[in-house]
């Protein structure tokens, strides 16, 4: 009983890892443009940066997403 609840439990972290790094990929990725454009080029460049960055998140987040179901598929 012990051992299926632990095994639950690694699986349950693992997929909430998978749904959470591709999330924050994506939110860093917009935080990082957002503030390129409105504080580092006071605004000059928006909402072009936050835009590219915003892209620049959703490939990180598929990237990680697709190693990370890589690794889960080969245990």
């Amino acid at each position: 009983m012990a051992d299926e609840r632990r095994e639950m439990f690694r699986q349950l972290v693992l997929y909430s890892h998978v749904g959470m790094s591709f999330v924050f990929s994506i939110l860093i990725g917009f935080g990082l443009g957002w503030v390129l454009d409105h504080k580092v080029f006071s605004g000059k460049t928006a909402p072009y940066l936050t835009f590219v960055f915003f892209a620049f998140g959703i490939v990180a987040g598929f990237k990680t997403l697709w190693t990370l179901t890589k690794q889960i598929s080969n245990d």
